[in-house]
């Protein structure tokens, strides 16, 4: 599969999946999207939740499925710079500009925390987004599907 390159494809949509990729999507379903993974990794016995992550290295993408939802599309991580949010291009972009297109969206309850590697952490815990930081420009994003406060998951209809 060649790079998307359409702002459909990158446009992140919180709680809901990435361009044609949607959570609560089947492995057979992912897999006719996007192809056959480059690599696919277990989760370590230590890890809290069974899951499979499929890497599509070239692409910048990382899927997530969790044994506990039948290993249905959870969690998208990626690093592609046409990634996309609420219609801006936001790789490469400030923290300070993250927050304010955030909060532009009704977002403000965010934490931001240095990592020990110098790498800043921005997370909106009810978005379920956490956006990677290195040297004042975002870097990756790792976002996925909505859990209410009774630990369900919000699957999008």
């Amino acid at each position: 599969m060649s790079t998307p390159n359409s702002i459909e494809e990158n446009e992140i949509v919180l709680g809901q999946g990435m361009g044609p990729l949607k959570f609560g999507a089947s492995q057979d379903q992912v897999r006719t999207l996007m192809g056959e993974p480059e690599e696919i990794e277990e989760s370590d016995d230590e890890d809290e939740f069974e899951h499979q992550a499929w890497n599509y290295l070239d692409e910048g993408y990382s899927l997530y499925f969790d044994r506990e939802d039948d290993y249905r599309l959870s969690c998208i991580e990626t690093d592609h710079p046409g990634m996309r949010l609420y219609g801006e291009s936001i790789h490469g972009r400030s923290v300070e500009q993250i927050e304010d297109l955030m909060s532009q969206h009704g977002h403000t309850a965010s934490e931001k925390e240095t990592m020990e590697t110098g790498e800043v952490r921005l997370s909106y815990e009810k978005e379920m987004i956490d956006l990677y930081f290195d040297e004042g420009e975002l870097q990756f994003i790792n976002f996925g599907v909505f859990i209410n406060e009774d630990l369900e998951v919000q699957w999008p209809a």
